[in-house]
């Protein structure tokens, strides 16, 4: 029996008694066998989703449905799963929302108590589960903060000392399973070896490794699989960083910790002045919180369901044998909500803190959902993954039209620091606009998934308005502020501030095309205080990059990789501000090639494989006679046809030593076309995460 009121949707379930209302309620101190009203309220999520699956059956819904979540932490036991008959339409969407004013959080974590004083200085306490192999974690958090597994060294790194399945000679994505180390940086005698993790940080990748064995003559470590790369630290000769995490004998630092497999036991250093009875110890548990599963090459959809305004802390992830993270942008690490065959939904103002996993993942089959004014921080991999199907795939397979904006990513990469803040791999039309990305170990924003010139789903991405700083800090390289990947005509990288990108040893770039990207427009970003060159070309096709200020590189300004029988770049309207490092690094010759003109004309043989003109160069502490642009000077590079309309001139910026780039009215740019850029609306336009 159905009954209409002015606005709420009552249904009588034949099982009960009891009066269900567009309005549900949960609340941790509710219980399951309540109906769900306020003064009752359930007590889990998934007792409120069955609710609405029964509202649902009684008759198509007459008004939208509201999941109030009050006050508290939800600690969840499993994810909540949202199948095709849990969507709404599009007048009455399903709303799982935290009630006003007060902080709903759903948490994938286990407390942990009973600790007991070993030492002055150490604490422990039995896990049963952990013993019976039933729970591994590799994350410990204490009242809400991460705390280390015990390592060494304790500050800095070792170095891999030789290479016995072959080092800088032999290719780099050769797969190795051994190095030497130094005597005594890794003992054969530590407890539970085969539990020691390494992780090696080298090139652009984090290789996570657990221990077969020691030699304890040759010092050579021989690991339980393999690395997807050579252990130096780039293309050079050099040994790679690695660290040694998961060390019983390394527990000497306060606020590090050891978890005993083998044993169950955890044992704990505390902080100066931390009481281990009286704080909240907590280690994650729950892989995910949230999947949306849907089936879309059935089209059957999840559709129209909300989450607003909730938290979203701790989810438990650890590498499966045999995968030591080798994909690039640590792109097998899950995440703790997924999205496949979903359209128009949303996740509006919520915080995903202290993860082990990436935040979001939209996959296959999603169209047209929407992440927005969002916080995500400290967490172990990255923030936004779109990975739909490639052209291989069925067409409804294929993810498109999906919006990421206005959210505030920070602190990404913490335990994989090869994450990305945003993650668009076999995706087309999305929009990356207003969020602010920072402190990240590697690159910020990463649009396409194809090396080369293959066929790509990549296209008409739009990367605008963001705020892309403090990213790579030094630790990995080859990572730009925002990186591309293959053919993707349409895709529009506009309007972004990107700032200090900071590499370990080479290329931390600005805005990085790489292999294969063709058909970008770069326009309108202001990107400076790179170690490497704000704007940098691996090797790409037809790009157009105008109206951009490239200032400050510490090493280089403009830098490109390979010379190619087509068109790479066409550069206009720029201008390039800079004090060290050269202006044009890398290779920037040209070379005859065959190029088809307009139809009827016969081929032709063209040199010109870059076109640069209409553009504003000044180093403050330079006259035109002592730069040169790639290796010549001034005039001889405009006899190749480069820069033949183009000035060096001071381009008269508001404050350069303040990075306010803005332009003065007698600027002399404005008499080659450049466009003022406007940054004001950059980043976030207003308050991001939970309501917390």
């Amino acid at each position: 029996m159905r009954h209409i009121g002015v606005l709420t949707l009552v249904v009588c379930l034949a099982a009960t008694s009891w009066v269900y209302s567009a309005t549900l309620h949960v609340s941790p101190a509710g219980n399951d066998a309540d109906p769900g009203t306020e003064s009752r309220p359930f007590a889990t999520l998934r007792q409120a989703r069955d609710a609405v699956r029964q509202l649902k059956q009684a008759g198509p819904l007459d008004s939208p449905v509201t999941v109030v979540l009050h006050g508290g932490t939800y600690r969840l036991t499993e994810p909540l799963v949202l199948e095709p008959r849990d969507s709404g339409s599009e007048k009455n969407p399903i709303t799982y929302v935290a009630a006003p004013g007060e902080q709903a959080t759903l948490s994938g974590g286990q407390r942990i108590t009973g600790w007991k004083k070993i030492n002055d200085r150490l604490w422990a306490t039995d896990l049963p589960e952990v013993k019976a192999g039933q729970w591994r974690f590799r994350q410990l958090f204490v009242n809400g903060q991460s705390r280390p597994r015990a390592r060494t060294p304790n500050e800095g790194f070792f170095r891999v000392a030789g290479f016995p399945d072959g080092g800088h000679e032999v290719p780099y994505q050769t797969r190795s399973q051994r190095f030497q180390v130094r005597p005594g940086d890794i003992d054969p005698n530590w407890t539970n070896l085969q539990d020691v993790e390494v992780i090696v940080y080298h090139f652009w990748t984090d290789s996570h490794l657990p221990i077969q064995s020691v030699d304890p003559n040759s010092h050579v470590v021989t690991f339980a699989h393999k690395s997807g790369k050579v252990f130096t630290d780039d293309f050079t000769a050099n040994g790679a960083r690695y660290i040694v995490e998961d060390v019983f004998e390394a527990l000497d630092q306060p606020g590090e910790w050891y978890l005993n497999r083998h044993t169950g036991v955890l044992s704990y250093m505390p902080m100066p002045g931390e009481d281990v009875t009286q704080v909240e110890v907590v280690a994650p548990r729950l892989p995910a919180f949230i999947h949306m599963r849907g089936n879309p090459t059935q089209r059957q959809f999840v559709e129209y369901v909300n989450f607003q305004n909730l938290g979203f802390e701790y989810t438990a992830f650890d590498l499966p044998p045999g995968n030591s993270n080798d994909d690039q942008g640590s792109a097998s690490i899950p995440a703790a909500v997924t999205l496949a065959g979903a359209r128009r939904c949303r996740f509006d103002h919520c915080a995903f803190k202290n993860l082990g996993t990436w935040a979001i993942e939209i996959g296959k089959g999603c169209t047209e959902n929407a992440l927005t004014a969002n916080e995500i921080g400290y967490v172990a991999a990255g923030g936004f993954r779109v990975n739909g199907g490639t052209e291989r795939d069925h067409p409804l397979d294929r993810t498109a039209n999906n919006v990421m904006i206005d959210n505030h990513l920070h602190h990404y990469g913490q335990v994989y620091p090869s994450a990305v803040g945003v993650l668009l791999m076999n995706a087309e039309c999305c929009t990356i606009s207003h969020n602010h990305i920072h402190h990240g170990w590697y690159t910020g924003v990463s649009v396409g998934w194809v090396w080369g010139y293959g066929r790509s789903i990549s296209q008409d991405n739009r990367i605008e308005f963001n705020h892309i700083h403090d990213i790579g800090q030094g630790l990995l390289s080859d990572m730009g502020g925002i990186y591309t990947l293959g053919v993707s005509p349409g895709t529009v990288i506009r309007n972004n501030l990107i700032h200090d990108v900071e590499a370990n040893q080479y290329g931390a770039w600005g805005i990085y095309l790489d292999e294969g990207s063709t058909h970008h427009l770069v326009e309108d970003n202001v990107v400076y205080n790179t170690k490497f060159a704000a704007f940098n070309i691996h090797y790409a096709k037809e790009t157009t990059v105008r109206n951009n200020v490239f200032a400050l590189g510490r090493l280089e300004q403009l830098s490109r990789g390979r010379v190619e029988p087509h068109k790479t770049v066409f550069f206009e309207n720029n201008i390039v501000y800079w004090k060290t490092g050269a202006l044009l690094a890398g290779n920037w010759n040209d070379e005859p090639y065959t190029f088809h003109f307009n139809p009827g004309s016969d081929d032709a043989k063209v040199t010109s494989t870059f076109d640069f003109d209409w553009n504003l160069y000044f180093n403050p502490d330079l006259k035109l006679d002592q730069v040169k642009f790639a290796g010549a000077p001034w005039p001889d590079w405009q006899k190749r046809g480069k820069d033949v309309h183009s000035l060096y001139a001071d381009p008269l910026f508001v404050d350069p030593d303040h990075y306010d780039f803005r332009l003065r009215p007698e600027s002399p740019a404005w008499a080659l076309g450049f466009r003022p850029i406007d940054l004001s609306t950059v980043g976030p336009r207003g308050k991001t995460g939970a309501d917390r």
